[in-house]
């Protein structure tokens, strides 16, 4: 049994119009599944496919109090095409933002709920992943991360250091996931979580008494109806197990 990363879930204030924004600046489609819910994806994409991690946004009432611990990195490939898509993605209504990453090549913006993201330098790594490069979440132990990671899904260690770990579909194919060593504490729920399912055929009580045994934890989500169980994984990222398919 195993998962995988198939989309990140962001709660946005207007799910609609933080929707418009970000199919824009990904160049993909938007449809809704439910009342309140956004869905993001390639054109022409047959879910789940590993090339790429889609977007959902819900709408949420919850104020925004620190900055995200998951966020997107966009693929440029070149520094004119690194200057054009900043430029492109202000005009949409992005502005800069200050993490404190200093004086780094890539730039650091915020969309237009405040969540950061980044658009990174070129990089031959990236060449294939689409407009996602990268899917980074904050750590404190970006190895502890990769072990616990590398287990609940069926994707590949690339790097382990003590700084990021990074890890990408078996298939090779779509963006990487990265955890990056950060000194910032977890306040409150992340806004932006980590979705994953099982393959086809598996059965969900079954890989979630796995990553439990992984040593992820059930979440209080206060006796909510639903049909997909939110879990914690060791340094208490919120995230998603969905029903397989």
């Amino acid at each position: 049994m195993a998962t995988r990363l198939v989309q990140i879930n962001m709660k946005a204030h207007d799910e609609v119009a933080l929707g418009d924004f970000w199919a824009k600046v990904l160049g993909w489609e938007i449809s809704s599944e439910a009342p309140g819910v956004t869905n993001l994806e390639p054109v022409g994409f047959n879910y789940p496919d590993p090339s790429a991690v889609c977007i959902d946004l819900v709408v949420s009432s919850a104020p925004k109090t620190a900055k995200n611990r998951v966020h997107v990195d966009l693929a440029t490939t070149s520094a004119a095409h690194h200057a054009e898509v900043v430029a492109r993605l202000t005009a949409l209504g992005a502005t800069p933002a200050d993490v404190g990453q200093g004086d780094v090549p890539w730039t650091v913006l915020a969309d237009p709920e405040g969540n950061e993201f980044c658009v990174r330098e070129p990089d031959p790594r990236h060449a294939d992943t689409g407009p996602i490069a990268e899917v980074v979440v904050d750590c404190a132990e970006p190895r502890a991360m990769a072990g616990f990671w590398s287990r609940a899904t069926d994707w590949t260690v690339h790097e382990v250091t003590d700084q990021q770990a990074v890890l990408r579909s078996a298939k090779g194919v779509g963006p990487y996931l990265r955890f990056a060593r950060s000194t910032d504490a977890k306040t409150g729920w992340n806004r932006v979580h980590l979705d994953v399912r099982p393959y086809p055929g598996d059965d969900l009580d079954a890989e979630e008494a796995r990553l439990l045994a992984l040593g992820a934890t059930a979440a209080d989500v206060g006796g909510a109806d639903i049909h997909w169980r939110v879990l914690v994984d060791p340094e208490g990222n919120e995230f998603c197990l969905l029903t397989p398919g």
